[in-house]
């Protein structure tokens, strides 16, 4: 707004010089015209018809010079109108010269006869023009005061309503606490600036939620898990101290008391390296490994412990250089996810079997691990990955519910994907897809 009232009342100002001195220039002419080209009509004369003139400008002042700088012609009989020689020298040589002298507006310019060149002094004050602009200063003052004044009150009554639901937004997630993850923020339309951002702390609310739940779970599961190894060493050390026993009886309880430390060791190795691997993330690695010596490797380990184990290993056709299966990353992690697989393929199947095959996939070494064990429902590959937890048809035989999150949390760590396809009693399929080099 005050850019505008500036602009207008510049505008309006250069306007009003303008139009007042082509009056002026009109004038001027006009007086020059009677003075050179009526005849019989003197100085004198043209001064009374000037004076009597209904278009005489206010305190009008009309000089007009020949060749000599004599003067023909003055109306300025108090000399209020000073002219210095220079502008009179450039005049002469064909300009139009405007200056502003006190209050008058001043206009020298060049006039033409036959036989001579007049140099023409106008000058009068335009009263009324000055005090049209000096109405239209005040009337922008007040329009631009009462303006910005509006301005101020619709900016405060409209961007109060449009950070009220910001506000709400910011309300609500103040009293969303630990214990209230389940509240969600109103969404309003959900296509605004403010809608989206509300979807987008939903979002967040939903993945703390889902963080915290699967963080109590996973505690109370470790805490059983723990607990159940712990409580069978205690009691069978309790039971063995309750009376003197043979030899034979004493190795009989703490092999057991052996079998179950084993199993406490497994489970801490594997909480352990769940909690690296979730807590490192996807890591750039710079070591490179052989995917199929990580294979070889597993099968040897995996058998002397299990001798009834039968692990198959075939490579497709597709690999044709040693180049293809290499992968960069960390080979005890990458062994100890293969190894998890290998180990639930074989102790979930009767025959104890896995049939393993790996191919080149472009930038990618897919390794594809399959049995034909009892596999795994539909409902139950949804949580699969999830910690601790275990199958409905897995309850029978011994396990912990870590081994497939760990995998899934490792090869997630060296950027590559795992894939189960499983149907109930017809076996598990499961694809690891790795980035190569």
């Amino acid at each position: 707004m005050i850019i505008a009232s500036v602009a207008i009342y510049l505008s309006s100002s250069r306007f009003r010089r303008e139009d007042f001195l082509e009056r002026l220039m009109d004038k001027a002419r006009g007086t020059a015209n009677l003075l050179f080209n009526a005849d019989g009509v003197d100085a004198n004369r043209i001064l009374r018809i000037e004076n009597n003139s209904p278009v005489f400008l206010q305190d009008e002042k009309i000089l007009i010079l020949n060749f000599k700088n004599d003067t023909v012609y003055n109306s300025d009989e108090n000399s209020d109108i000073k002219i210095k020689d220079n502008i009179i020298e450039k005049v002469r040589q064909g300009y139009d010269i405007t200056y502003r002298q006190d209050s008058y507006d001043v206009l020298v310019t060049l006039y033409f006869t036959k036989y001579d060149r007049f140099v023409i002094v106008a000058a009068a004050k335009d009263v009324v023009g000055s005090l049209h602009l000096e109405k239209l200063k005040i009337i922008l003052y007040i329009v631009c005061f009462i303006s910005l004044l509006l301005f101020f009150i619709a900016g405060w009554f409209y961007s109060g309503r449009a950070l009220k639901p910001i506000s709400n937004v910011v309300k609500k997630v103040e009293d969303i606490s630990i214990t209230s993850l389940n509240l969600r923020v109103f969404e309003g339309n959900g296509n605004d600036e403010i809608g989206r951002l509300a979807k987008t702390f939903n979002k967040m609310l939903e993945r703390l939620e889902t963080s915290f739940g699967m963080q109590k779970n996973f505690i109370a599961n470790a805490s059983h898990e723990l607990r159940t190894p712990l409580t069978s060493i205690n009691g069978q050390l309790e039971v063995l101290m309750m009376k003197d026993r043979s030899t034979e009886e004493y190795k009989s309880a703490l092999g057991s008391v052996l079998d179950d430390i084993k199993s406490l060791i497994i489970l801490s190795n594997r909480l352990l390296l769940i909690a690296r691997t979730s807590a490192e993330g996807p890591v750039n690695f710079n070591k490179k490994i052989r995917i199929d010596e990580i294979l070889w490797q597993a099968q040897e380990e995996i058998i002397r412990f299990n001798n009834d184990y039968r692990i198959n290993i075939s490579i497709d056709d597709s690999l044709t250089d040693s180049d293809q299966m290499i992968v960069v990353g960390d080979e005890s992690l990458l062994k100890v996810a293969v190894s998890n697989i290998i180990d639930n393929a074989c102790k979930y199947s009767s025959n104890h079997s896995v049939d393993i095959r790996f191919r080149h996939i472009e930038n990618f070494i897919e390794v594809v691990f399959e049995d034909k064990g009892i596999g795994i429902s539909e409902e139950d590959l949804q949580k699969i990955f999830e910690p601790f937890y275990r199958g409905a048809n897995t309850i029978s035989i011994s396990g912990t519910g870590i081994g497939l999150p760990l995998v899934s949390q490792i090869i997630k760590n060296h950027y590559g994907t795992v894939t189960i396809i499983s149907e109930i009693g017809k076996g598990t399929v499961v694809k690891i897809l790795l980035p190569t080099v």
